[in-house]
């Protein structure tokens, strides 16, 4: 089974914005084998860095 993008969507920014935040963490999904196939796992952390730099940016602008 080959999969195909609707090429409409290929000028749709929000679906650019969101296939580029999809492919950013794809890497980050493990598999989790004690349960087989059940389909289950889950999202490694990327570290704390990346929870500051959510946080800032979640931050309305503050001057210091």
């Amino acid at each position: 089974m080959k999969a195909t993008i609707d090429p409409q969507l290929l000028n749709d920014p929000v679906f650019l914005r969101v296939m580029q935040d999809a492919l950013s963490i794809q890497d980050r999904f493990a598999a989790e084998p004690v349960y087989a196939k059940t389909g289950t796992g889950y999202l490694k952390s990327a570290g704390v860095d990346e929870l500051k730099e959510i946080k800032k940016a979640a931050k309305p602008n503050e001057e210091d």
